[in-house]
């Protein structure tokens, strides 16, 4: 069984009763295509210009073969969101069509958001944050269980506590691995990095000397899961709110920081940086500016 079937019939097992309509609810009807809002639950949040417009050409030349799938909007008698179909409904709004095909149904916010993960997964749109993130929303929002999510995926349970693993790694992680320069094994490995700064220089070592998922394992491993380094007298800083603003910095940096306070309220911020390369993006993750601008 392929990963398309699979995914198919746990579609239809969980969202059958919208997706298989009784014969005299099956009517499609045309509704101004400014009436339709996109589906508010989307996981996708970003499109290929380039796909759309293949996909407007092709609707251009052969028609639209599929009606979109519309709930009425809540509380309005005269809008409607979009239940599946948000491709189509890209390429329509590209060719200026007024108005489009629909078959309106009611569904719950649920069915909204698996109907658009099943969607996008078959076509393997999804990156692996926004997949997860995804899962998260299940979770979170309808209070599904990774079993119950597994089965209306057509995913193993492991596979999808896997996905929802990834949540764990620290933003600069996710960033990598969301635009593909990381792939999902190099960012598993990195799961067992307990210090998020260290994770961070990890991974973007790995995408600069294109290492392999073998070489992440096996640097990654030599970090063992211990918590993160102490300071060099030993000891952590007492105070809590220094602690977590340390924390804050070495978040939104991913990089090491260090923040030494001393009489009067002052004191001195530390930030590591590695190599011409790590200062560069330093620098301009906190001026906002290139360092070429400043030098040149």
């Amino acid at each position: 069984m392929t990963r398309r079937d699979r995914l198919g019939k746990g579609l239809g097992a969980l969202l059958g009763q919208y997706l298989e309509p009784q014969a005299e609810d099956a009517e499609i009807r045309r509704v101004k295509l400014a009436a339709v809002v996109p589906n508010p639950l989307q996981p996708r949040r970003s499109f290929s210009d380039q796909e759309l417009e293949e996909l407007a050409a092709s609707i251009r030349e052969n028609g639209l073969l599929q009606p979109l799938v519309v709930r009425p909007a809540p509380g309005s008698t005269d809008r409607y969101e979009l239940v599946a179909g948000e491709r189509r409904f890209r390429a329509i709004a590209k060719l200026g069509w007024e108005d489009v095909p629909v078959l309106v149904r009611d569904a719950s916010d649920e069915t909204l958001l698996v109907l658009a993960l099943v969607e996008n997964l078959q076509r393997e749109a999804l990156n692996p944050v926004e997949e997860a993130e995804g899962y998260r929303s299940l979770v979170d929002r309808f209070k599904m269980s990774q079993a119950d999510i597994a089965r209306a995926m057509g995913r193993d349970r492991s596979t999808v506590a896997n996905f929802l693993r990834l949540l764990n790694l620290p933003p600069s992680v996710r960033k990598l691995l969301e635009s593909g320069e990381l792939s999902m094994g190099h960012a598993r490995a990195l799961l067992s990095v307990q210090d998020t700064v260290r994770a961070g220089e990890l991974a973007r070592k790995a995408v600069r000397e294109g290492w392999s998922v073998r070489e992440m394992e096996r640097q990654a491993g030599k970090e063992g899961t211990g918590a993160a380094p102490r300071r060099k007298n030993g000891t952590r800083p007492v105070d809590p709110v220094v602690r977590a603003l340390e924390e804050a910095l070495q978040e939104s940096l991913s990089t090491r920081v260090s923040i030494k306070r001393g009489r009067k309220g002052r004191g001195v911020i530390e930030i590591t940086f590695h190599g011409s390369e790590d200062f560069e993006r330093v620098f301009e993750l906190v001026t906002g500016r290139e360092a070429g601008e400043v030098v040149g």
